[in-house]
């Protein structure tokens, strides 16, 4: 039966809510009358005036089917073309996994109660860019003091910095004309986040006169807009001792300059992340007190994706035992003791996914031509060797140079070959099968690998060390945007059912993704504080204890923290787990059968190692096992229940089915698993 011939009924749905001015709230659901989790098309609830927090609708939905559905609060604003869908903006949304359902037969009143909590839990998140930018404002000490004073009259002063935005709002051409586009503004936003060692301040409101900057702390200053390339951020400097250079009159006491920035100079420099640096124009605008250091992240939607609402792992784990993750697969081929197989190849991923492997982990970056390929390292060796020739000629040179195609012609050499004789990749790739070869796509990753298998994604960029040097001797990169958007596009339609884990050493990329999309989770990348690696620029990665408040005040998932710090505190990972953080392990050690068998008995939520293939024979995944004892679970309940005999597309036993009731003992037998 089609769908405009199938039989329906009118529900009317009741919740209540609070809302800000011009929001609304909407219900989206899995029918097409519910807009098909579209956010785009969900169904707007009608405001009771007589009771401001209560909202109704009356929908027709399929009769007697099941429509699941869920509730959000946001903004919905004029098309940008004509005819086209409302622009809609996800402020806040139920983000329960067991869903709000319906199946009415009848006319059906059904009062949902609170906004948020469904049979007894609260679950929301909020939501991810739709069709806004967020603009990210950075002060920070990473490198140097981010104010510069020159002025000698204020030399010793300490200084309060508040940001604010001018210039906004537009005049419009007819003050009468209150176009629904008007009465549901979406106001740009403007809010503050600091981060230290010791914790975090999440979104707030900023302090009348500001706030001082602190050399530990991170700084940050996040506007919501959806108008990027025109607005007028200002910096306002007070002096934090108000009782001196005080001039009668003034609007706030102590105020002596101010630095102006554009938010149109991005769009100009045609990049999405940056630094610039300000003149602090002092109270005679015609001279300079000194200038200050801003860096800037432009986060900008998603292109030619939408995110659908149906499902959110973003901030989802189920805590069980520890998770084994096959580190590059079956483990580097680089490492100590390295595994037959190489790194980072379908061979690799499945031989870990036959040998319990819960996830594989492997780093995912673009080529050339922007097609999502698997590689560890930003530049890879390559030889001009001939079969048989014994010389070798080595040349370093950059993934991002190479297009995918000249990437599956290449002799390749990990970079240690420059400076040794590691030539393990230089092998006689002429015999070896596609299975075998570097540099597979992200495609043929999703259709080669077991969708039992979860995919821990480490999406690589480039970092930059303390001394200044950067990692692959890259100082620049892709678009962070453009090389986002590619490979979550890739992933939110190949995924499937499929388990995914994203995870980056760079911050702003883990921001990126939490605020791009809707649907998966990121892990925080970072090495602590380390004897074996340089110590990174950003203060954001120079300890596991800062990673912790950047993990809470981003609200994501969680760390993946480097083992040889969380050997000397222990405690941090009952600590981030008491905050609401999953945190995963990585590093050398953890090849160490005794430091795993300790951080297991720490609860840790994860274990990236590389001799999985080596420590345990071949088995299935933690997720198989619980996927056999529920069904299990069912198939006895089902059985007790029935004195027939029913069948289950499950791997069974060949016991023949009986049509009697069976005793206690038998049940593990008829349903052909076992919990062993």
């Amino acid at each position: 039966m089609s769908v405009s011939a199938m039989e329906t009924c009118e529900v009317t749905l009741a919740v209540r809510a609070e809302t800000s001015p011009g929001e609304v709230i909407a219900v989206v659901g899995s029918c097409e009358a519910l807009g098909s989790w579209s956010h785009e098309e969900a169904v707007i609830l009608h405001h009771n005036d007589d009771d401001g927090c209560s909202w109704t609708t009356t929908v027709k939905v399929p009769k007697g089917v099941v429509s699941q559905y869920r509730y959000f609060k946001g903004f919905f604003l004029e098309s940008k073309n004509a005819g086209g869908p409302c622009q809609v903006i996800v402020n806040m949304w139920e983000t329960h996994h067991q869903l709000r359902t319906m199946s009415p037969t009848a006319h059906l009143n059904i009062d949902d109660g609170q906004f948020g909590i469904h049979n007894e839990i609260n679950c929301v998140d909020s939501g991810w860019l739709t069709c806004q930018t967020e603009i990210r404002l950075r002060l920070h000490y990473s490198k140097s003091p981010p104010v510069s004073i020159t002025k000698k009259k204020f030399k010793k002063s300490r200084f309060r910095i508040k940001l604010t935005l001018e210039g906004i709002e537009e005049e419009d051409d007819d003050e009468d004309d209150l176009s629904l586009s008007s009465l549901h503004k979406m106001p740009t936003t403007l809010e503050i986040s600091m981060i230290s060692p010791n914790g975090y301040k999440s979104r707030h409101s900023q302090p009348e006169c500001g706030y001082a900057l602190e050399p530990s702390q991170w700084t940050e200053y996040c506007i919501h807009t959806m108008d990027p390339d025109n607005l007028e951020l200002t910096f306002e400097f007070f002096e934090e001792d108000l009782s001196e250079h005080v001039v009668q009159g003034d609007v706030h006491p102590g105020h002596v300059g101010t630095a102006c920035l554009l938010s149109s100079s991005f769009l100009e420099s045609g990049k999405d992340i940056g630094r610039v640096t300000l003149p602090i124009m002092g109270r005679n605008a015609r001279q300079t007190i000194g200038k200050v250091r801003v860096d800037y992240l432009v986060i900008r939607p998603i292109q030619g994706l939408q995110c659908d609402m149906s499902a959110s792992y973003t901030k989802y784990w189920k805590k069980r035992s520890t998770v084994d993750v096959g580190h590059r697969g079956a483990g580097s081929t680089h490492a100590a003791k390295h595994h037959k197989i190489r790194e980072n190849t379908i061979a690799s991923f499945t031989s870990a996914a036959k040998h319990g492997a819960a996830y594989v982990e492997f780093d995912v970056h673009l080529s050339k031509d922007a097609v999502p390929i698997v590689y560890h390292d930003l530049t890879c060796c390559i030889s001009t060797k001939k079969k048989n020739d014994k010389n070798l000629e080595l040349i370093e040179v950059p993934v991002k140079d190479l297009t995918f195609d000249q990437l599956q012609l290449l002799k390749l050499a990990h970079v240690t070959a420059m400076k040794g004789s590691d030539h393990r990749d230089l092998l006689d790739d002429e015999d070896e099968i596609d299975e075998h070869q570097p540099f597979p796509s992200l495609s043929q990753i999703f259709q080669s690998v077991p969708e039992n298998v979860g995919f821990n994604i480490e999406l690589k960029w480039i970092c930059q060390m303390k001394d200044g040097s950067w990692d692959g001797n890259m100082s620049s990169y892709f678009n962070m945007n453009t090389f986002l958007d590619i490979i979550l596009s890739c992933v939110l339609q190949k995924a499937g059912k499929r388990r995914i884990v994203f995870s980056c050493f760079d911050p702003d990329v883990c921001t990126m993704v939490r605020h791009k999309q809707n649907k998966y989770p990121i892990l925080f990348l970072t090495q602590g504080i380390s004897d074996v690696y340089p110590e990174l620029m950003d203060i954001r990665c120079q300890s596991t204890q800062i990673a912790i408040s950047f993990a809470q005040s981003e609200n994501i998932l969680g760390i993946s923290a480097h083992t040889e710090e969380l050997l000397k505190h222990l405690e941090y990972i009952g600590d981030a787990q008491s905050k609401g953080l999953v945190v995963f392990s990585w590093g050398d050690d953890n090849n160490n059968h005794e430091i795993r068998r300790k951080l297991r008995q720490q609860g840790i939520d994860g274990l990236i190692y590389d001799s999985i293939c080596e420590e345990q024979g071949e088995q299935p995944n933690i997720f198989q096992v619980e996927e056999q004892h529920s069904l299990q679970e069912v198939i006895t309940e089902e059985t007790l229940k029935s004195f027939t005999c029913s069948c289950y597309s499950i791997p069974c036993s060949t016991a023949p089915c009986v049509s009697s009731k069976p005793g206690p003992e038998s049940t593990e037998s008829d349903s052909g698993l076992s919990s062993s």
